[in-house]
């Protein structure tokens, strides 16, 4: 079946999704875990799939995994108010979205939420030190149609739900419950493992967390896949994970960089996978 595309959200993996799930098991798993769901473009491909009897989707970004509730539990509602704030940016589109942002700002509404990601720069979601939203409107367009929004969340709601539990907590927390009839992808927001102040993301990761829940995982021998490094021309970017984790990499073209397009430069894409301990013990993937 088609597979919904229901959040437009930068960095998605919605192009890369029917190649990423190529590498679970043959076998039907009970609960597929996605601990770092953004636009839960990779559960979508495992729901339409068939791959799990339930899923779990978790974002740490509450008005985000609110907004997943709201997707999966009350599509009306999401498209009604929408369509609300579609039909009232016309013709003052660039001030009304300064006032969306304020709103949203305040009360963290999911359904601005998804209004401020389908009109902002490249879909590309940008907050201040304060972890206020603050990126800019797309001045040419006026964002996703209420009438194709409709179509997806209506089709995301029927793919998902009574299947699906939500969450907005810590990834940790969330791995805890996964056993070795699970199954978990992970697209962590490593680029704000410095510590420094990253606008792309409302939370950042800390690296030495991460590990320390992929040794755990390896331990209770739960399979997973996780995506987390890559490279784009010349320029590689992420760090390199602990070889003891004993992790098989795999190499995904992603395509050309919409952001070296933007800057004039032809530049393809290559984003790592890898490929946990238990899954590659068995090697009853499809690739």
């Amino acid at each position: 079946m088609k597979i919904p595309h229901v959040i437009p959200y930068q960095g998605s993996k919605r192009k890369l999704a029917p190649r990423i799930l190529a590498f679970m098991p043959f076998r039907k798993i009970e609960t597929f875990y996605e601990p770092f769901a953004g636009s839960a473009a990779v559960t979508l491909a495992a729901a339409a799939s068939h791959k799990a009897t339930r899923y779990v989707i978790n974002d740490k970004f509450k008005p985000l995994a609110e907004l997943w509730k709201l997707i999966v539990k009350q599509p009306n509602t999401l498209i009604e108010e929408y369509s609300h704030f579609f039909n009232s940016q016309l013709g003052n589109e660039k001030e009304y979205f300064s006032d969306v942002r304020e709103l949203f700002n305040q009360n963290q509404s999911p359904s601005a939420l998804f209004y401020l990601m389908a009109r902002c720069v490249k879909n590309s979601i940008r907050f201040n030190s304060a972890g206020e939203f603050n990126q800019s409107p797309d001045n040419r367009r006026l964002g996703m149609k209420p009438e194709k929004l409709k179509a997806e969340v209506k089709a995301a709601s029927l793919l998902l739900n009574g299947k699906v539990r939500i969450f907005a907590e810590d990834f940790r927390k969330i791995l805890r419950k996964a056993t070795p009839n699970d199954f978990v992808y992970m697209d962590p927001p490593w680029q704000g493992t410095s510590g420094k102040h990253d606008p792309r993301y409302a939370y950042h990761l800390n690296l030495k967390s991460l590990i320390g829940e992929l040794e755990r995982l390896n331990y209770t021998n739960v399979p997973y896949l996780l995506s987390f490094d890559g490279k784009c021309g010349e320029k590689s970017y992420g760090k390199e994970l602990p070889q003891y984790l004993a992790l098989e990499k795999v190499s995904l073209n992603a395509g050309r960089s919409a952001q070296a397009t933007l800057l004039g430069r032809n530049q393809k894409t290559i984003e790592s996978l890898y490929l946990s301990p238990a899954l590659v013990e068995t090697k009853k993937y499809k690739v």
